[in-house]
């Protein structure tokens, strides 16, 4: 089991620090950071379809708030249904 972290802020002008602080405590064995819209979808996002493409049955995925995965329960379905 590989625990991944994934941080996430929508505009350059915001830090990513104290997320990936929470995460570090985590015991993540990887930490994928960006700074981009929640508003667009997974291809524009590089990290977290990165993440998406190496994670396993079996891995975990931790994120500090649900909103920097996913901006509704429709976007966090399709998130999900990638891993399917």
């Amino acid at each position: 089991m590989t625990i991944y972290g994934y941080a996430r802020v929508s505009t350059t002008e915001q830090d990513l620090e104290i997320q990936q602080e929470a995460l570090t405590g985590t015991e993540c064995t990887s930490i994928k950071a960006e700074k981009i819209s929640g508003t667009l979808g997974t291809q524009e996002r590089e990290q977290l379809r990165t993440l998406l493409e190496y994670i396993q049955e079996g891995d975990v995925l931790v994120v500090t708030r649900i909103d920097r995965l996913a901006r509704s329960i429709a976007d966090l379905q399709q998130i999900i249904g990638t891993q399917g």
